[in-house]
């Protein structure tokens, strides 16, 4: 499995972002995760693609949601009210096998795309 995220780039606090990652092939889980500069990879939210349940980090909860479309094997990363504490490199991740207790966890997922940045800045 390949992914391709993108959808990437610089905005304003308070505006507007949507991230997309397409997958070579079907998965059953298929999730964000960001990482700032010094800090370690987290968590942002993940969706079933199967029956759609999503999570979400807490810091993202009502503002980001997740979104899937299994015709084209893509999910949406909808940010909405972007902080600067949202500024980060934002991976696609996917995983066939995860059990959902890990399912916030970086190491419970087989397959990472490249990483798209997001800059929210005045």
């Amino acid at each position: 499995v390949q992914l391709q995220a993108s959808g990437g780039g610089l905005v304003q606090p308070g505006e507007s972002l949507r991230l997309s990652c397409a997958s070579s092939g079907r998965t059953f889980f298929m999730g964000w995760f960001r990482q700032a500069p010094g800090k370690e990879r987290e968590f942002v939210a993940a969706v079933n693609m199967r029956g759609g349940r999503s999570y979400y980090a807490d810091s993202v909860q009502g503002r980001f949601t997740i979104s899937r479309d299994n015709a084209r094997n893509t999910v949406y990363l909808q940010m909405n009210r972007l902080t600067p504490e949202d500024t980060a490199v934002y991976y696609c991740a996917a995983d066939n096998t995860l059990i959902l207790t890990s399912i916030r966890s970086p190491s419970a997922y087989d397959y990472w795309g490249q990483g798209t940045q997001v800059t929210v800045s005045s």
